[in-house]
């Protein structure tokens, strides 16, 4: 997936001045984003203070590494039942 250009305090740095009263297709111009970008990052962030969302970025890479050991103990569990289930 693509790292954005923009890090969690920008993102809500940009949706605090649209709450302050800012058009956004202005505000898109002025960041260089699409609105599809601001939208996906209002329904993201919307509404978090940047400790919230740091926070929320720990979370999702904690789960990541979660999946990535899930992940691998089933593989390892799979294989050693297809090695049971041989008859010798």
């Amino acid at each position: 997936m693509r790292k954005s250009r923009f890090n969690e305090e920008q993102i809500i740095t940009i949706l605090k001045e649209s709450e302050a009263g800012v058009e956004t297709g202005e505000l898109c111009r002025r960041h260089g984003i699409t609105k599809a970008s601001f939208y996906r990052w209002k329904s993201k962030y919307g509404g978090l203070e940047l400790s919230e969302a740091k926070r929320l970025k720990q979370l999702e890479d904690e789960n990541r590494q979660l999946k990535h050991v899930v992940a691998e103990l089933t593989l390892d569990n799979r294989a050693l039942k297809a090695v049971v289930a041989k008859k010798w």
